[in-house]
């Protein structure tokens, strides 16, 4: 795989990286995992449940949309769909366009130190020419 990168972003990402990760971004401080409808619908087929048992079971709502449930877990928060056994998303072929994004997420344009502390992946542009 070749490093990714995006306008407005000062480094690049090698998703190779995350092969040997154990999954830093899953864990950490809370937050929110957004899912919309098409997403919490793949998700819940994947699964193989009905809509209204997953979204009861996986979701809660929070300002009029759904978050993926998070769970304590050695001091940490980890996303519920994290199988920290293996140290991988247990959803990774249908995971929330949120998840496929990171690193590149807006909040990241301003905390880069945060980012090259959590993820093995980052490159910095100066670093990779």
């Amino acid at each position: 795989m070749e490093l990714i990168q995006q306008n407005g972003f000062d480094f690049l990402f090698d998703p190779n990286s995350c092969q040997n990760c154990p999954g830093y971004c899953c864990c950490g401080e809370p937050g929110k995992i957004w899912v919309n409808i098409e997403e919490i619908f793949t998700i819940a087929t994947f699964l193989k449940m009905n809509i209204i048992d997953f979204i009861n079971t996986y979701l809660y709502a929070c300002d009029n949309q759904y978050t993926i449930k998070e769970r304590y877990f050695e001091n940490s928060y980890e996303c519920i769909f994290f199988d920290n056994t293996i140290k991988k998303c247990s959803i990774y072929q249908v995971r929330p366009l949120q998840c496929q994004q990171y690193p590149f997420w807006k909040h990241f344009k301003k905390h880069k130190t945060k980012l090259s502390q959590d993820c093995p992946g980052i490159i910095k542009k100066h670093l990779a020419k």
